[in-house]
């Protein structure tokens, strides 16, 4: 078997081997068992809590973010006034943008927000949305994109909410491509509600967070666990080991040290894909070491190659990299390039390239010689 070289974090990071040692027992049991199991529950919810800058009081743990984005969006239906219109971007992670769609087929007035050409929701952008909607209730804006990596000023967007003449809206954000990978201030961001999955940041799949900045309503039911937000039996393990792996990942000092390397090492990259006549970036505009994007996310297209024979290509040679985001693999609809403006061939093209903590500078050159050997081949 050829050596692998893995170009696909953003559907999910390698393990980092984590497997703290956790009580067996039910959190919700009144034994002893029990009660060791809920403090170790309660002790990874103040480890998370601290990583990333909130009140352990404000975090719920989840499967991964669908589920995180979903208990959200779908609190609309538990309103018990008219819920007033929701506001999405359109360059949503599937999670997001679906859900939506689903909400306004059971009459819920769900309305997108448009993208600018780099991706991005702009102030300008976004308020126009809140004008122009009746009775904004809900804005979900995800902080980096899971395809091209375009990061938008959460912060200035959550300020432009709270500032809406009216009732604000609540703002929500998938802050899975952002956490571990650029500087994150939950604490500080002013949003109402944010979503992540563990295993983005090599922990374990099946749990996530939630975090809510003030209690809201909850359609599930069948339980107390997670104060009513989340029923079902707690997964220990796992946020046992999403409190590890957010200790490891998430420290503004090593994300600041990361990103530097990350930066540098897709600075090459892109450098190297220009010299190439058959390569596009997307946006064509992206810079060798743009802070309009995250360094470990990068879209481009390959003229006369599809995005899932350049996919199956690069794979024969021992790479691993994708057309967009996993949830969406068997799809031909590329929802997130088109509400960028990308021309459908090109979008059709394109591949995205995800690169990670372990990744080095020679896993950078050798996918630039494999890419010049599919250009030669295809």
């Amino acid at each position: 078997m050829k050596q692998r070289y893995y170009f696909d974090w953003a559907a999910t990071a390698p393990p980092a081997g984590l497997s703290p040692p956790v009580p067996f027992g039910n959190p919700s049991s009144p034994h002893t068992e029990g009660r060791l199991a809920r403090r170790a529950l309660e002790d990874a919810r103040s480890r998370c809590a601290a990583a990333l800058g909130v009140g352990a009081e404000t975090l719920y743990f989840t499967s991964g973010a669908t589920e995180a984005n979903t208990i959200v969006l779908h609190s609309l239906l538990a309103r018990k006034d008219p819920p007033g219109t929701l506001l999405y971007s359109a360059t949503e992670h599937p999670s997001v943008r679906e859900n939506a769609l689903a909400l306004k087929r059971l009459g819920i007035p769900a309305r997108q927000i448009q993208a600018e050409k780099d991706g991005r929701i702009s102030g300008e952008r976004f308020s126009s949305a809140l004008g122009r909607a009746e009775r904004p209730a809900l804005a979900a804006v995800m902080a980096v994109n899971n395809e091209t990596g375009s990061a938008s000023d959460i912060p200035a967007l959550a300020s432009l909410a709270r500032k809406f003449p009216g009732p604000p809206p609540r703002f929500h954000c998938d802050i899975v491509q952002a956490v571990g990978k650029v500087p994150v201030a939950l604490g500080e961001w002013g949003v109402d509600s944010a979503s992540l999955s563990a295993h983005k940041l090599g922990g374990p799949r099946g749990i996530g967070l939630l975090y809510l900045r003030q209690p809201a309503g909850a359609l599930g039911a069948g339980g107390s666990q997670e104060k009513g937000i989340r029923p079902g039996t707690e997964n220990v393990a796992g946020a046992a080991a999403l409190a590890e792996i957010l200790e490891a990942r998430a420290g503004i000092g090593i994300v600041r040290a990361e990103y530097a390397a990350a930066a540098a090492r897709f600075g090459f990259l892109i450098r190297s894909l220009r010299e190439l006549d058959r390569c596009a970036l997307i946006p064509e505009d992206r810079q060798d070491e743009d802070t309009r994007f995250s360094p470990y996310i990068l879209q481009a297209a390959f003229s006369g190659i599809p995005g899932q024979a350049a996919v199956r290509a690069l794979d024969d040679e021992g790479f691993a990299v994708s057309t967009g985001s996993a949830c969406s693999s068997h799809r031909e609809s590329r929802p997130v390039l088109d509400a960028m403006g990308v021309d459908r061939e090109t979008a059709l093209y394109g591949i995205r390239i995800s690169q990670g903590w372990t990744t080095t500078d020679d896993d950078i050159e050798a996918l630039i010689r494999a890419v010049r050997k599919m250009l030669a081949k295809l």
